[in-house]
C-alpha cells in the first residue's frame, strides 16, 4: 500500500476491521490511524513487527558492543572462549 493510502481515520478501522486486518496481513502492510487527524497508533502485520523487534535488538547489541569497543571493555576471544568452556564445565559436574 501507497504510504498515502496507509494512513486511516479511527471511524474507517471501526467500520472495517475486518478488511484491514486481511489486508495488514496478507499484504505485510503497516498501516497509521488517526483521531482528530492525529496519528495515535499502528496496525501492523505480526510478523514484520517481530522482524522490527529483532531488528531493534540487534541494534542495540551492536551499540553496546560499539560503546564497550570504544571504553576498551572487552575480554580477547581467548578469555572469552576460556570463560565458556569452563561455564559449560560447570553446568556439567553440577549434573
Amino acid at each position: 500500500m501507497k504510504p498515502s493510502k496507509a494512513i486511516k481515520p479511527i471511524s474507517y478501522l471501526k467500520t472495517h476491521a475486518s478488511e484491514v486486518v486481511r489486508e495488514v496481513f496478507q499484504n505485510r502492510e503497516t498501516l497509521v490511524i488517526t483521531q482528530n487527524g492525529e496519528a495515535k497508533v499502528v496496525v501492523q502485520d505480526i510478523k514484520v513487527y517481530e522482524e522490527m523487534q529483532d531488528s531493534l535488538a540487534l541494534l542495540k547489541m551492536l551499540a553496546l558492543s560499539s560503546n564497550s569497543m570504544k571504553k576498551k571493555e572487552f575480554k580477547s576471544i581467548d578469555v572469552s572462549f576460556r570463560d565458556i568452556r569452563a561455564k559449560i564445565n560447570e553446568i556439567h559436574n553440577k549434573k
